[in-house]
């Protein structure tokens, strides 16, 4: 189950959200916290080996880090800190880690899903996000993701980069002000990416200079590159999700293959 922490019986309501700006890897140590917790059960809360394999996997990350021991001790004591992550004793003394994000952000547990994919991605489309946050919680289509992203708009969690409309892009309100404005002048000059590819930058016109034979009528339909943009980023969507699909298959036969080989110790033995 992915039910929220709760610390001790007969707590009274739950205070308000606590959080605030997170930095870069703040915001993947914590992240990383929540999306095991969702899809690895069996290895939650974690030790320090396992924060740092997941904060430096290959797979569903964005951008790619190396950390050191010493930065996810650093992060932990920062997230301690803030009243986001807890400590708790793991057998044979190992130290493990809890994340306390349901009552630190304020929010439900599809709602946390797709927090974490923009924690741990940066920001996204709607289409690439709700492919990725499926894989921690159901979400049946766009128009049920759309309803969650209005919930958390309205807790200051989300933000449009983007507007309205296909190929929109959202990311979390979790940046540090500095970084967050670098991300919106890299938005505004067309040099951004999102999780899954670059976005291209307005190409020169080709079109014939007005008055030649060839030129096309000023009432003629043009393609804007906003409009461009939005179809492209949604095959991109399309794609991520067929990737991410691959990975899930994956994961799936490798399982499968350790527990054959388990089975065949076990009888073997």
């Amino acid at each position: 189950m992915n039910e929220p922490f709760v610390t001790a019986a007969g707590e009274s309501a739950p205070s308000p959200p606590q959080w605030k700006p997170l930095g870069r890897i703040d915001r993947r140590v914590v992240g990383v916290l929540v999306e095991k917790a969702k899809t690895t059960p069996d290895q939650y809360p974690m030790t320090m080996n396992g924060l740092i394999n997941g904060c430096n996997q290959k797979s569903n990350r964005d951008p790619q880090m190396q950390l050191e021991e010493s930065d996810i001790d650093d992060s932990l004591d920062r997230l301690k800190g803030a009243g986001a992550v807890i400590e708790v004793q793991g057998s044979g003394r190992v130290a493990k880690f809890r994340h306390l994000l349901y009552e630190w952000l304020g929010v439900n547990k599809v709602e946390l899903a797709v927090m974490t994919e923009l924690l741990l991605r940066g920001a996204q489309t709607e289409g690439e996000l709700r492919g990725r946050a499926a894989r921690m919680e159901p979400i049946a289509d766009l128009n049920a993701l759309r309803e969650i992203l209005q919930s958390l708009r309205a807790k200051r969690l989300v933000i449009d980069l983007t507007p309205p409309g296909r190929g929109q892009i959202i990311s979390h309100n979790l940046y540090e002000p500095e970084e967050l404005q670098r991300l919106k002048e890299r938005l505004a000059s067309g040099g951004y990416e999102t999780a899954s590819a670059p976005v291209p930058t307005a190409q020169p016109s080709r079109e014939p200079p007005r008055g030649s034979p060839h030129a096309a009528p000023s009432s003629t339909p043009v393609t804007t590159p906003g409009k461009a943009i939005g179809e492209l980023q949604s095959l991109r969507a399309e794609l991520a999700e067929m990737r991410r699909d691959l990975e899930a298959l994956t994961e799936t036969v490798r399982r499968q293959e350790r527990e054959i080989s388990d089975l065949r110790t076990s009888v073997g033995g």
